[in-house]
């Protein structure tokens, strides 16, 4: 798992990467409240070598928290700048600051 960074000089703007790598033959899906934890609107896409990909254009200067849906459950980024307690669900969230 992985979030890689590329701020734009030319926008507010960062696009940000994940990656993920399941166990074999698991959906992965990117829910925060950058899209309202709305399971299907970031599937990411599956690579050859079996890791999950996707890229979002969040706004810089803000902090966003997140998980990854795999298979009907949420996990975390281990490699996440922060993470979050939420009450609402009794676990923590990862936390990404641009």
């Amino acid at each position: 798992m992985a979030i890689t960074k590329n701020y734009l000089k030319s926008k507010p703007i960062c696009k940000v990467t994940f990656t993920h790598k399941p166990a074999k033959g698991e959906e992965v899906l990117l829910v925060g409240d950058f899209n309202n934890w709305n399971t299907a609107e970031n599937p990411m896409k599956a690579l050859k070598n079996g890791v999950y990909k996707g890229t979002l254009d969040l706004e810089k200067g803000k902090t966003y928290e997140f998980k990854y849906f795999v298979n009907g459950r949420f996990e975390n980024e281990e490699e996440a700048d922060s993470f979050q307690y939420n009450e609402f669900a009794g676990t923590e969230n990862s936390v990404l600051a641009l």
